[in-house]
């Protein structure tokens, strides 16, 4: 349902040799996996006999108590056809013993995965035992049943999706099987292990199923031998983790005595996406191997019924713990930063020109200008910062204007637009008690005729302040607020630039500013175009006209990041915003955006330069490419049958 699938990496019950406990546990977990609505689920290596068995493994009493073991795992799965399980078990052919994962499904034996590389230092010496499946393409019989494919170049494909397995010391090696597998396909990979713990191993561990599961655009399920293996010399852990595409949407606590499971929905539409964006970068089905397609009913629950095992974060573009957002911050100011020291050192030139309104997008401009121009060396009287109050301009935001520039230490300078918009208003005949359109654009447009000719006049250049959330929008006035020589808030969401404010307050040194931006932070985001009310209140507030950015910036991520279908953005958008927003709410808003993304892309196919700070950009020069005139028909009418 919407390409999610949802995966189990599961730790049961082990006793050393003991391969009827062993079935017995792996089976309960098996049906715990199950009865969570699991698809898929992997175990440990070896969990069939344990993996500490050392030179037991070339006994032959273990050897049939394995068979034994996996006859009943098979004869348990015939009743439960609708899940895949990974299971790991030595398996024997032309007197060679293979360390393997056993894949099992619908009272079959689907296929086997040997392990190719086969660790022989330190504490392992698996070559004792076992040789590396690399190379191997052949039938063996596996719990009585023939012609089962053995190799570690094949892929099984269960309910539309394509898996791989590895086995633990695969993924350690510089090129581990799983990457050529993803390249002839793969969406899946999950990896059976039996990984000692040790100081520092976990961590690593961690960046290693992140880097891989990125760097190959999959899924990546890992379950790990724990409690019940032989503590001779080493000590078992137990970890089960999921990742998808460089993040881990499920992990267990380790060093349980206990049988536990990691299981999520992994995304396996996100992932297939991403390669597609990606291109030539990662190829396409560069290998063709075997796949082993298993039939199974795909059929799933109505998405209303359905609780989403995985966190969906509703705001995608926020970082979310405090570390994270500080580090992050930081970074983006720092990308504007470099990108305006450029472009000014390019055009030899030492005066901005920027309009300050006392608003959200102005502040973040200004504070990015200043930072610039101390990094550049050059005095911030070169910032010619100009606050142009209007018929809807508030005492609040006047004054947060002229409190933030002269605290700023940036040069000064107030031009009130009012006559010279009535003016204008004469000589159109326009009437100035009609509050439409042409009166509010209007006066966007003189303030950026005010910004321009006072660039030429100081030899400088305007500083554009519009960000990421207004341009999907097209809430910019068409060569007023929409125009300038650098737009250094291009790529910052709407959601992100209240951060990023919060930042500069926090690390300002001086105490005046830092009150001064955090009342910025707290005023209602509006274009302040309408007179305010009796009280000098804003009355017009930009979220009550076009909604929430919150949504805004949702389904911008969403549908430019992977390209999703509105019905999959408005599953996504219902699990993320439940406390938040009604699902008529959700499905209003959503048909605004996709209405106005689609109609508002001509002011998109013209915008001045400006930093990408993020994966989501919508440059015309290089993040998105559209046409002025393409049809929304598609879009709004699967919104209309959510």
């Amino acid at each position: 349902m919407h390409g999610y699938f949802r995966v189990a990496a599961a730790v049961p019950a082990v006793n050393v040799a003991d391969c009827g406990f062993n079935a017995d546990s792996i089976i309960e977990s098996a049906n715990r996996a199950m009865q969570a609505g699991a698809c898929v689920v992997v175990m440990p290596e070896m969990c069939v006999t344990a993996y500490t068995c050392a030179d037991l493994f070339h006994n032959s009493t273990l050897l049939h108590g394995a068979d034994s073991a996996l006859r009943k795992i098979v004869k348990w799965s015939a009743d439960n056809p609708q899940i895949l399980l990974f299971v790991g078990a030595p398996v024997s052919s032309r007197n060679t013993m293979y360390n393997c994962a056993v894949a099992i499904c619908g009272g079959e034996v689907v296929a086997a995965f040997p392990k190719t590389y086969i660790p022989n230092y330190n504490e392992f010496y698996e070559k004792r035992w076992w040789q590396s499946g690399e190379g191997i393409d052949e039938c063996v019989t596996i719990a009585g049943i023939e012609d089962v494919p053995m190799s570690s170049r094949q892929l099984i494909e269960f309910r539309g999706v394509k898996i791989f397995a590895e086995i633990c010391e695969d993924l350690w090696v510089p090129i581990p099987p799983s990457t050529e597998a993803t390249l002839a396909g793969a969406q899946l990979v999950v990896n059976l292990s039996a990984s000692d713990d040790v100081i520092g191993k976990y961590d690593y561990l961690k960046t290693l199923l992140a880097q891989q599961s990125a760097r190959c655009y999959c899924a990546y399920a890992y379950s790990s031998a724990g409690f019940g293996e032989s503590s001779t010399d080493l000590v078992f852990d137990g970890k089960a983790l999921i990742y998808e595409n460089g993040h881990c949407l499920s992990e267990i606590p380790r060093w349980q005595r206990k049988p536990d499971m990691a299981i999520a929905d992994v995304d396996i539409e996100l992932c297939m996406r991403d390669r597609i964006h990606a291109g030539t970068s990662f190829g396409s089905s560069v290998h063709q191997w075997p796949i082993r397609r298993i039939n199974a009913d795909s059929e799933c629950a109505d998405d209303k019924n359905v609780t989403l095992l995985r966190n969906v974060d509703p705001r995608p573009f926020v970082p979310s713990s405090e570390v994270d957002i500080d580090k992050r911050a930081e970074e983006i100011i720092n990308i504007q930063c470099a990108g305006l020291a450029r472009r000014m050192k390019a055009t030899h030139c030492r005066n901005l020109v920027i309009g300050i309104s006392g608003g959200l997008d102005s502040t973040l401009a200004l504070l990015v200008a200043a930072r610039t121009f101390d990094m550049l060396g050059y005095s911030r009287e070169g910032i010619h910062s100009i606050t142009m109050p209007g018929f809807g301009t508030t005492d609040r935001t006047y004054n947060n204007a002229l409190t933030l520039m002269r605290t700023l230490g940036t040069s000064v300078r107030e031009i009130g637009i009012a006559e010279a918009v009535r003016q204008h208003f004469s000589d159109i005949g326009h009437d100035m008690e009609l509050h439409d359109v042409t009166y509010e654009n209007s006066q966007a447009r003189e303030r950026t005729q005010i910004l321009m000719d006072v660039a030429n006049q100081v030899g400088g250049m305007v500083l554009g302040t519009g960000d990421l959330s207004e341009l999907a929008l097209g809430w910019a006035t068409y060569n007023g607020d929409h125009m300038s020589m650098y737009g250094v808030n291009a790529s910052v969401p709407k959601t992100l630039v209240r951060y990023l404010v919060r930042w500069f307050s926090i690390n300002m040194a001086c105490e005046e500013t830092r009150h001064c931006l955090v009342d910025i932070i707290d005023t209602p985001i509006s274009p302040e175009l309408i007179p305010a009310d009796a009280s000098g209140n804003i009355t017009q507030k930009t979220e009550d006209l076009v909604g929430p950015y919150e949504l805004h910036d949702f389904f911008l991520y969403y549908m430019l990041r992977y390209g999703f279908s509105p019905s999959k953005v408005y599953f996504l958008a219902r699990n993320a915003f439940k406390q938040e927003f009604s699902e008529d709410t959700i499905k209003k808003w959503m048909k605004i955006f996709y209405r106005r993304f689609f109609n508002q892309q001509f002011k998109r196919s013209c915008l001045p330069d400006g930093p990408k700070v993020g994966s989501v950009c919508l440059s015309p020069r290089g993040d998105w490419r559209m046409p002025s005139d393409a049809s929304s028909a598609l879009w709004l009418a699967e919104c209309d049958a959510l």
